[in-house]
């Protein structure tokens, strides 16, 4: 497959300044067809996938789940490009929090209200803000299709109070006002393969999908190790991961979700309908 792709110093300050980087072509064609492939097909991942509604009543559907082990999902999140760039990121040594499929399905997808991940967070008990999502799309994403929309900078902010929005927590809109006025507003559309790292602290957002193309995308959130929630949390987001050579990815054996222990069950969340 030749050589893979990783983060640069250069987006490290990028990073730092702007709350996120989008890497081209992270990952390969290939991979993201087998992985696709893999999703479309998991029974496991389908009795897991629940609905989370916006304030018009339109649903997004995802899945959720917090451990890593040999699928093809944390191969990726596992994956040596992958891991370092969230090590060199987040500067030190990171654990999986947990890892979702988006599902935005022809003009029926809902929205997502203004939020930072730290403000659902922040109340699971992680202290500090040492944590930080990595999105790599698995369909194209753009404007049509209700791509995600970031506020640049807004992460230096810091944490803003979040409050409920349909079944959704969404964020102080007088804050998200001003944000506006002062930082630049970005749609990050991307290609297949594209990946966004993006702060917890980061405002983002997204629109309904009108289009007649889905949206998916796999997800991975990490946190630093140091970072141990003095809440009950599963013990993977503060345990050390075991990186593997971004290769395995392809040469392994396509391995899907064995059993239905380890996911999010659609009623932990408030607003959840099961889909």
């Amino acid at each position: 497959m030749g050589k893979f792709k990783k983060l640069s110093m250069a987006d490290k300050a990028a990073f730092d300044a702007d709350g996120y980087v989008v890497v081209k072509s992270f990952y390969s064609k290939e991979e993201i067809d087998l992985l696709m492939q893999a999703a479309e097909n998991d029974n496991v991942i389908r009795r897991n996938t629940y609905g989370r509604e916006d304030k018009e009543g339109n649903t997004t559907k995802l899945a959720l789940w917090y451990d890593l082990n040999d699928n093809i999902y944390s191969r990726f999140a596992r994956s040596e490009r992958m891991y370092r760039g969230v090590e060199l990121l987040l500067n030190d040594q990171p654990a999986h929090f947990h890892t979702k499929l988006m599902q935005k399905e022809p003009f029926v997808g809902g929205a997502w209200e203004w939020h930072q991940d730290y403000g659902y967070w922040y109340n699971d008990g992680f202290l500090f803000p040492d944590m930080i999502s990595v999105m790599v799309a698995l369909s194209e994403a753009n404007k049509e299709n209700g791509c995600l929309q970031v506020v640049r900078g807004s992460h230096l902010m810091g944490r803003v109070e979040h409050g409920m929005a349909g079944g959704q927590k969404g964020a102080d809109m007088e804050k998200v006002g001003i944000a506006l006025e002062r930082m630049e507003l970005v749609y990050v559309e991307l290609e297949p393969g594209d990946t966004l790292f993006f702060h917890c602290n980061l405002l983002h957002r997204s629109d309904k999908n009108t289009s007649p193309t889905p949206r998916w995308s796999l997800i991975s959130t990490f946190n630093l190790v140091k970072n141990k929630p003095y809440k009950e949390q599963r013990s993977s987001c503060y345990t050390p991961i075991e990186p593997i050579p971004d290769e395995l990815i392809m040469e392994g054996d396509l391995v899907l979700h064995a059993a239905d222990g380890g996911f999010r069950r659609p009623n932990d969340l408030p607003g959840a309908i099961k889909k």
